[in-house]
């Protein structure tokens, strides 16, 4: 237990000299170097710039206007493509019907619909919101299939000769715990993809607020520090995101399965 702990101290003193490495540098560059603060603007212009974005109130409407799109298109990709990816991996008739459609659509970059977007939902939360859901559902629909069609046969026969007939109750209690390592990391690479989709949609005026918004407008009056303030919140949001689906996913709903901790 105490080297454990040891051990945490000094991943997190290691941690923290590596961003403070990160940081000095990036100020003796943007000072000696760069001297120009369009171009790089130093650690201390950021710091401060951020402390004028609190001061105005900006920036908790815009964190909650990103979050509003990204929980949107979160909400739609894991109701959609959860159970098509179920179907897809459970039975072959259904993946011979959505394989051609899905691996058609899935290559199109998901900023290719943002013209759609505006045009169906117009600069709405939705619309915004449809652009996060492009991004994410694919993941989830990709590894969900792979899961399902990776369970061993022999945890179905043994399903089926304890009584357990009905398809339902075979993807219910054998098929889906079984697949949910899988699915969990499907959900976390689609987070990903979503969050980027999410900025790409806001900056190319899916949406008139939101974080992504704030870059771009920022930099068409050449505030580079201020932009560098939305780059590193959506940096810092995005970790968050990932560390709190990992604490409740990964380290407790899926606690069953970690394998050797260094």
């Amino acid at each position: 237990m105490k080297i454990n702990i040891k051990n945490a101290i000094h991943n997190r003193e290691l941690e923290a000299i590596s961003l403070l490495t990160v940081i000095v540098m990036w100020q003796l560059v943007a000072d000696l170097l760069v001297k120009n603060k369009l171009f790089l603007p130093s650690f201390i212009d950021v710091v401060l710039s951020f402390l004028k974005v609190i001061k105005n109130g900006a920036l908790y409407t815009d964190i909650s206007v990103s979050l509003l799109h990204f929980l949107i298109g979160m909400f739609l990709a894991f109701v959609i493509g959860l159970p098509i990816g179920i179907i897809m991996g459970w039975f072959k008739g259904a993946n011979h019907i959505f394989d051609p459609v899905i691996e058609i659509l899935r290559p199109i970059p998901p900023l290719a619909w943002i013209p759609f977007a505006i045009i169906w939902f117009g600069l709405t939360h939705q619309s915004a919101g449809f652009v996060v859901f492009i991004g994410a559902v694919f993941p989830i629909i990709i590894n969900t299939y792979t899961g399902f069609k990776s369970v061993p046969v022999v945890y179905v026969e043994a399903a089926k000769v304890l009584g357990c007939m009905r398809d339902q109750n075979l993807i219910r209690y054998v098929a889906l715990p079984s697949a949910l390592p899988s699915i969990a990391a499907g959900i976390r690479i689609a987070m990903g993809v979503g969050w980027m989709c999410l900025v790409a949609a806001e900056m190319f005026g899916v949406s008139n607020n939101g974080l992504g918004y704030k870059i771009w407008w920022h930099y068409h009056l050449h505030q580079m520090d201020f932009v560098l303030v939305y780059m590193l919140l959506l940096g810092f949001l995005g970790l968050l995101i990932d560390r709190v689906f990992r604490y409740y996913v990964d380290d407790r709903l899926l606690k069953w399965r970690l394998g050797i901790v260094m």
